[in-house]
């Protein structure tokens, strides 16, 4: 794609190699994890988050592709925002399995079910299941764990929201092993109710993963500000972008939308719509003239010719 700098296509080319060894260890672990699962409502939890962390990876798989098409007549702004809907998607899946798992291990805790792990024979040997299990976890966690680390900086770096998503779920891959072993073990001893607490424990922790995605890509969906990658906090872009731009555009407001990874500046009237009603109905028409409220134009040549300035300004037309 033209407009993304040679070393952020360099970073997303990585990201994208991280992210096929990602599909690849995920794909083992879930298999893993499926037959070493037994009656454990917290390897059940466990499995259905790995499952779900294949999401992520595959949605930035797909937009990686998109987004480099070039705009058409039917999309003008070419593709950037695809990553946008991504996101949202990731997000929504998220939060809708966190709130599922949430309901089943409140149910098993209130019907008092009592999950039992027995043996197996392993290698010609009588094993208590809780090791495979637990042996399956510890296999979980891992790969996820190193890629989350590696993908960070790249996520970073790119502004990938989906890329951040990904990483943080994998970095935190930890807890979720934890959780499950945890379970696990307080079965061996006894304490029924340990294993869907452990569940319960990794499902708040998938829920507030995919509320806190799903706010920050709402806003991006409906123009909001771009925010940060890691929280709904604005960007200290918009401010640094809006300053520069309201010294050299007096009496206009400037107003800055998120894009994908990119960002686009409008500057209107402080007050009013943005394009007189008789200019929109020259422009538009009679009957579609309510509907333009806005004509834009760059502003690179008439800010000041710094090289500072000059970036700031590309950054920022509509």
């Amino acid at each position: 794609m033209k407009d993304i700098p040679d070393d952020i296509r360099k970073t997303l080319d990585r990201a994208e190699r991280l992210e096929w060894w990602s599909l690849g260890f995920l794909l083992s672990i879930i298999v893993v994890m499926y037959f070493a699962m037994g009656s454990s409502q917290a390897m059940k939890t466990a499995w259905i988050e790995d499952t779900l962390s294949l999401i992520p990876p595959i949605l930035f798989l797909i937009t990686r592709k998109i987004e480099t098409k070039p705009p058409t007549r039917f999309y003008p702004y070419g593709f950037h925002r695809v990553g946008s809907l991504g996101f949202f998607l990731s997000a929504t899946a998220l939060s809708g399995m966190g709130a599922f798992l949430i309901y089943d291990s409140g149910s098993a805790l209130l019907l008092r079910e009592h999950p039992t792990i027995g043996n197996v024979q392993f290698l010609g040997l009588d094993v208590w299941l809780g090791w495979l299990m637990i042996a399956a976890l510890i296999y979980s966690i891992i790969p996820p764990v190193i890629l989350g680390h590696k993908k960070l900086p790249l996520a970073h770096k790119a502004m990938d929201k989906i890329l951040h998503t990904d990483a943080q779920m994998n970095a935190a891959d930890w807890k979720t092993g934890a959780a499950g072993i945890a379970g696990i073990v307080g079965i061996g001893f006894g304490f029924w109710w340990a294993d869907a607490a452990a569940a319960g424990f990794i499902a708040i922790d998938i829920l507030r993963d995919g509320l806190r995605a799903m706010r920050i890509s709402v806003a991006e969906l409906l123009d909001g500000a771009p925010r940060k990658l890691d929280s709904p906090d604005i960007h200290p872009l918009v401010d640094r972008l809006g300053q520069h731009l309201e010294r050299n555009a007096s009496g206009m407001t400037v107003k800055i939308r998120e894009t994908g990874r990119f960002v686009r500046a409008s500057v209107e009237p402080d007050s009013g719509r943005a394009l007189p009603e008789d200019q929109a109905r020259r422009i538009g028409g009679e009957d579609d003239a309510w509907r333009l409220i806005a004509v834009n134009r760059t502003l690179t040549q008439e800010l000041p010719a710094t090289g500072a300035d000059r970036s700031e300004g590309s950054a920022a037309p509509d």
